[in-house]
């Protein structure tokens, strides 16, 4: 156990977390120099949606060997939105790098990531990354991790934290700036000098606490967790402690660690080792896994509870069955279980009608990036406005969700964003100036944060960036205007012509161009006005023998507002629907009848 650390890499999104890891890897030797693997980027990100979007969504486990000592690493999502990933990593490990920008400094999300970590009595390592930017500022850098860690109420023995500034895309890292350095050795002098070996046990039997899950054809659930004490072979026969203290016995299927980013079988593990266990069918995380049913349950911390609640539904629409195969609500509702399986922080359950499922999740992103998964796998589904999720206190009393929200905007642009957060019930708890830019500190209802990143991004021109995290469940704000313009809604079923969508583009902004399939109830436009408008897309010119005055005439047409999943899901109505298909994303009514909506209209 001596020669074994056990690290989680934690950061604000884009940070160069998961760069970090590459080159721990790659210099501690992981990989053979002809290994193909080790001249790519990111190469913890292995998801498709991962390098598309360049964020981490899944916490990953990798291991490598430096020196004799065998260092486990957990690669951590740094999007608030998957914020359950890095809760429960924090059980596994007993030390992490905190990774900072050098020149953004402590971000929301850091915050968040510290605060847990903290919490858990982690040993933290501070990584100044990106010190190779012409504008890096290490050390003013460090004073706001230093001010951050006296916020989070830090123990002396946590104030006094190890730095080191590195380059992750380079490859280098130093103790001080100015020092010349050309590989990453004093990183991993600093991880075996200041994480501690894990912490030896009192007892000598076995136990594990399930951290993270997994799941395999073959082998059913895969529990990962660190072995707090004992030994552990295949064939053993151990007993998993349920969260209801309800207690099952079964014996050890198969282990797993890792070598390097591979996975490899193992005959057996002790305590201090990273593992993933096989034999139980219906473990969840933070049960404890043990040798014997007198054994009492180690302590687990809670995961925090989710914030926004959205409908999936099977796709009713006619142009349904075009593009995906995956269509009944059977094969939706168990794609919907297998997540939940692996992914601690999705509530699903069933509704009262037949083909609705409602999931529950941190944000609307989370859930955006399951509809994108399952978009890929073949699947058509109808998507609902996200919902936040209402609680109660003793007296009756109404309270939704709080979010601390942290703006960055350029200084031009400060009196919109400031506006925008009044309209959403926000309150501005702190501002400060830089050079170019605003940095605006507010607490913000969730609902009113539902839409609000399109605003930002549209009022900056791209130069805004905002971070978000849950803060507390607060007495309800009142109303909250969601979307201040209709729609254009298609009366007709057909193809849409150049010819009538030249004349509808003057009643507001098109979302569809000429020959597309088009259906009664779709959603083609925006209008300018605050109400929705019927319109007839599909009408074409009629052609006769008799010449015209506006014969040669050619149509212009305006480039059609190209929505993605995000954006679609933030803009909808509670009235209106996202279609998802493989190839395709439609807004649409929930009543495609417009006599129907309007006699739905009258009786709500």
């Amino acid at each position: 156990m001596e020669k074994i650390r056990n690290i989680a890499i934690i950061a604000h999104v884009d940070h160069g977390k998961t760069t970090l890891v590459d080159q721990l890897l790659k210099q501690s030797g992981t990989f053979r120099a002809n290994q193909a693997i080790s001249n790519e980027v990111r190469i913890m990100d292995s998801m498709d949606l991962e390098r598309e979007k360049g964020i981490t969504i899944r916490a990953k486990n990798a291991s490598f060997q430096w020196n004799g000592y065998q260092v486990n690493i957990v690669d951590t999502p740094g999007h608030a939105d998957f914020g359950g990933e890095v809760e429960r990593v924090m059980k596994m490990v007993d030390g992490v790098l905190l990774v900072v920008d050098a020149h953004d400094g402590p971000q929301a999300q850091t915050k968040f990531v510290l605060k847990k970590a903290l919490a858990n009595g982690s040993k933290v390592i501070v990584v100044i990354n990106k010190i190779d930017r012409e504008n890096a500022r290490p050390h003013k850098v460090l004073d706001m991790v230093f001010e951050l860690f006296l916020e989070l109420h830090a123990t002396d023995k946590q104030l006094d934290f190890p730095v080191v500034y590195a380059s992750a895309r380079d490859g280098y890292a130093m103790n001080e700036v100015g020092q010349v350095s050309d590989n990453m050795s004093p990183l991993f002098e600093a991880i075996i000098k200041h994480i501690p070996a894990p912490a030896k046990s009192d007892v000598s039997y076995f136990q594990m606490i399930a951290s993270n899950l997994d799941y395999s054809d073959y082998l059913g659930r895969v529990a990962y967790g660190r072995i707090v004490s004992g030994r552990v072979s295949v064939g053993d026969t151990v007993v998993c402690i349920h969260a209801d203290g309800h207690r099952d016995r079964n014996n050890v299927t198969a282990l797993f660690g890792y070598k390097g980013m591979q996975k490899v079988e193992l005959k057996h593990a002790s305590a201090g080792d990273i593992v993933g266990l096989c034999g139980f069918e219906d473990v969840y995380i933070g049960e404890t896994i043990t040798d014997l049913e007198e054994r009492l349950p180690l302590p687990f911390v809670d995961i925090d509870p989710p914030t926004i609640t959205m409908g999936i539904c099977i796709n009713d629409g006619p142009l349904v069955g075009r593009e995906g195969k995956l269509l009944t609500a059977r094969q939706i509702r168990e794609r919907l279980v297998r997540e939940t399986r692996t992914n601690v922080s999705i509530i699903f359950s069933d509704t009262d009608v037949a083909g609705q499922f409602e999931l529950q999740a941190r944000g609307e992103m989370q859930i955006a990036i399951l509809v994108e998964q399952m978009r890929r796998e073949g699947f058509e589904l109808l998507v609902s406005r996200p919902e936040v999720i209402f609680h109660r206190d003793e007296k009756g009393a109404l309270l939704e969700p709080i979010e601390s929200v942290y703006v960055d905007v350029p200084t031009e642009n400060l009196g919109d964003i400031l506006q925008s957060l009044a309209t959403r019930k926000g309150a501005i708890v702190n501002m400060n100036h830089g050079a170019t830019t605003v940095t605006v500190e507010a607490e913000v209802p969730t609902r009113g944060l539902i839409g609000f990143e399109t605003d930002l991004v549209n009022c900056t021109k791209g130069l805004g960036i905002m971070s978000h995290l849950f803060k507390e469940y607060a007495p309800h704000k009142g109303d909250i205007p969601t979307r201040y313009n209709g729609v254009l809604v298609s009366m007709e079923q057909g193809v849409s012509m150049a010819y009538s969508l030249e004349t509808i583009q003057e009643r507001g902004r098109l979302f569809i161009g000429p020959q597309e399939d088009i259906y009664a109830g779709m959603i083609i436009g925006e209008n300018s006005r605050p109400d929705d408008m019927p319109v007839n897309p599909c009408k074409a010119k009629r052609l006769n023998n008799m010449r015209s005055s506006g014969d040669g005439k050619g149509l212009t047409l305006a480039a059609p507002v190209v929505m993605t999943l995000e954006r679609s899901l933030e803009y909808i109505g509670p009235d209106e629907y996202v279609e998802v298909t493989p190839k395709s994303l439609r807004l649409r009514k929930k009543i495609l009848d417009a006599n129907l909506r309007k006699r739905a209209a009258k009786t709500s």
